[in-house]
């Protein structure tokens, strides 16, 4: 059963990853929480265009999906800041291939990042 309540069936695991990680925002949350235990708005300064409405959304399903933790601490004022779970840190390295796949196969992509 998926997040929206209906029952979905993947065809291979490659689209079952593309489902959880798949959109404009996750990839980038998930490598830039890997670099430490940001908090929302580092996180939103970081990835620039991003709504504080759907970053939040983007952050709650990578906590379903089971890649993030959100610590929330008892202090006035309240500090929430996020980490990768095991799951999440074993996505980095993909990541970093998916990165250097990108530089050498697809140059013209390369040179529009940024």
């Amino acid at each position: 059963m998926n997040r929206n309540g209906s029952s979905c069936k993947y065809h291979c695991e490659i689209e079952a990853a593309f489902a959880i990680m798949g959109g404009k925002w996750k990839t980038r949350i998930v490598w830039h929480i890997g670099e430490g235990k940001p908090r929302f708005n580092e996180l939103r300064d970081v990835l620039e265009n991003v709504s504080p409405r759907m970053l939040a959304k983007q952050l709650r399903e990578l906590e379903q999906d089971g890649l993030v933790i959100r610590t929330q601490y008892p202090e006035i004022p309240p500090r929430v800041d996020y980490q990768l779970t095991g799951a999440g840190k074993a996505l980095i390295p993909i990541l970093g291939c998916i990165s250097e796949w990108v530089t050498e196969y697809c140059p013209d992509a390369a040179e529009r990042i940024g």
